[in-house]
């Protein structure tokens, strides 16, 4: 026989945790032919003599809704060996939209993802080539993509449509909610995966408005978790808050067969050791028969920020309402942050998570003082012999709210990181690709978990840590054919040196619509990426251009027309 792509002597890793083997893979018409000693001629031979052959890496938790409509590659996921994306994630996305409500939706977005709306506006234009969630999957399946994509149905967006601007304020009614249920059926029949949404606190919309979702009441949640019962296939994404617990979650899954899986379980979440009494809270549901699997992140949850845009700070009531004011009177914020009584609210009447918050913070960006750029906040301030919340601020004043900090808000304890990402319960996720672009960069969190907690840490073998990127979160989000390497599947493929894998440090380019900004970081040792069939990326350049054909395929219901 001859080959498409052969890949030649490297250790295959098939995904399933079982041990590698040395041997070959052969590849034609875009799907694994041979596996083992692989004969014949190829059009391209990869020779992968020392490397790691594995599945494709699939990225469960992603916000490339919007930003797949300008950006057919996906960057930076394949970069870093992603080959599988699902987006929808946290009931955020842009359909279905009415035409009304596109810059209500794009706000929102700029808000609680920390995407730029100039970006937005101009990637997206002013004619969105779809408005039901039906038309937006035949809207991306037309346009391709160079990786594959599968979508959860956002809960924020359903709401709007149905609801108009009252979404942000009030309960739905009987009628409302049944109208909703329609919608959620109608997308999971065009091939929704799911149905995302969220209650978390910190997730405020534009002018500071809870976002759609947060005011959703339980029997909401469950009748619209009801359409998947009913049809027997799909899973609900939540990110978490007081309003729809774990308790509720369980119940749901349990009632309607489904699985559950929450967005994040933390290190410091719940104060030192409180990671503890969750995991042990999942292990009960299991055995209770719901199945409820926290999210969990291999990385320190770093975010930048600048006080112009305090995401990260808005969990607390006081920064919320200093939001809400800013929407209403242009300048609140400038004046609040010059005041001393409002300086010592930010010292001392945060909550638990913040408390010392300027002792993880580094100056990241300060044009009026350059030289303390890349400073720890609080070494900073002890050389200039000034308190640290005054010279964040003080900064921030200098730079027209500009000044950028980076913080590690959470997941920066590195034993108790460890018990979760190995705890048999929880799904390593949380990219957050797509979203907080100039805040953060965790779309390397593939190679970051091969390079630090494989080949440094020794946490996790080789195998061990590729099923825990490839089939384990494949199979728990119900796509299908994807995560394993075996003959007759699609050919998705990453070949990765484990003696130099991982990602490189973060630097911030402005390649975004409208020259906006984001944090990106090149991946370490990534030979190869192949999807479905068709090589994308050798030795850390794209082999095919955005404008070209590309591989990707919707996954309709979890797998590939």
């Amino acid at each position: 026989m001859s080959y498409d792509i052969k890949v030649t002597g490297g250790t295959i890793v098939d995904g399933s945790g079982r041990p590698g083997f040395v041997g070959d893979l052969g590849i034609k018409g875009g799907k694994v032919v041979a596996i083992g000693k692989v004969e014949g001629p190829a059009d391209t031979t990869i020779d992968a003599a020392g490397k790691i052959v594995s599945p494709g890496f699939v990225d469960v938790h992603t916000h490339y809704d919007a930003q797949i409509l300008w950006d057919r590659m996906l960057t930076i996921s394949p970069w870093h060996g992603v080959t599988t994306t699902v987006i929808g994630n946290c009931g955020f996305g842009v359909a279905p939209t009415k035409a009304i409500h596109r810059k209500l939706i794009m706000q929102t977005l700029e808000k609680v993802e920390g995407m730029s709306l100039e970006a937005l506006e101009a990637g997206l234009g002013i004619d969105w080539p779809f408005e039901t969630f039906p038309q937006y999957l035949d809207a991306l399946e037309k346009r391709g993509s160079a990786i594959n994509v599968a979508a959860l149905f956002g809960h924020t967006p359903l709401r709007l449509y149905v609801m108009g601007e009252e979404s942000t304020e009030r309960v739905a009614t009987a009628d409302e909610i049944a109208a909703m249920k329609k919608l959620v059926r109608e997308a999971m029949d065009a091939g929704a995966i799911g149905f995302g949404t969220s209650v978390a606190v910190s997730h405020n919309g534009y002018a500071g408005k809870p976002v759609p979702s947060r005011q959703a009441t339980v029997e909401e949640m469950d009748a619209l978790a009801s359409v998947m019962g009913e049809l027997k296939r799909g899973l609900m994404q939540v990110t978490i808050g007081r309003d729809f617990s774990t308790r509720h979650m369980a119940e749901v899954s349990r009632k309607y067969g489904i699985p559950v899986t929450w967005t994040a379980l933390l290190s410091y979440m719940y104060g030192p050791g409180g990671h503890r009494k969750q995991l042990a809270l999942a292990d009960e549901q299991r055995k209770s028969g719901a199945l409820v699997i926290p999210q969990v992140s291999c990385r320190p949850l770093n975010f930048e920020f600048t006080f112009g845009e305090p995401f990260i700070f808005d969990v607390m009531k006081f920064m919320n309402e200093l939001a809400v004011e800013e929407a209403k009177a242009p300048g609140t914020r400038r004046r609040a942050y010059a005041d001393p009584a409002w300086r010592e609210k930010l010292r001392s009447e945060v909550t638990p998570l913040f408390r010392n918050w300027w002792d993880r913070v580094v100056i990241a960006w300060a044009p009026s003082a350059r030289e303390l750029e890349e400073q720890p906040l609080a070494e900073a301030a002890r050389k200039l012999g000034k308190d640290p919340v005054d010279l964040a601020l003080d900064l921030a004043l200098a730079n027209d709210l500009q000044a950028r900090f980076r913080m590690a808000v959470m997941n920066f304890d590195e034993q108790e990181v460890a018990e979760l990402i190995t705890d048999p319960h929880t799904i390593i996720a949380l990219s957050d690709a797509g979203a907080h672009a100039s805040q953060l960069c965790d779309a390397c969190y593939a190679t970051y978990l091969l390079g630090h907690w494989v080949r440094e840490r020794k946490t996790f073998t080789i195998e061990q840590a590729v099923h825990n990127l490839t089939q384990r979160p494949a199979e728990m989000f119900g796509i299908t054919d994807r995560g394993l390497l075996t003959e007759g599947r699609p050919a998705d493929v990453v070949v990765f040196d484990p003696l130099t894998v991982g990602p490189g440090p973060l630097k911030r380019v402005y390649d975004l619509p409208a020259g906006a900004d984001r944090l990106v970081s090149e991946a370490r040792g990534i030979d190869a990426v192949i999807v479905n069939g068709k090589l994308i990326r050798r030795n850390g350049k794209d082999t095919v251009a955005g404008t070209d054909p590309l591989p990707g395929r919707l996954l309709r219901h979890g797998r590939a027309a």
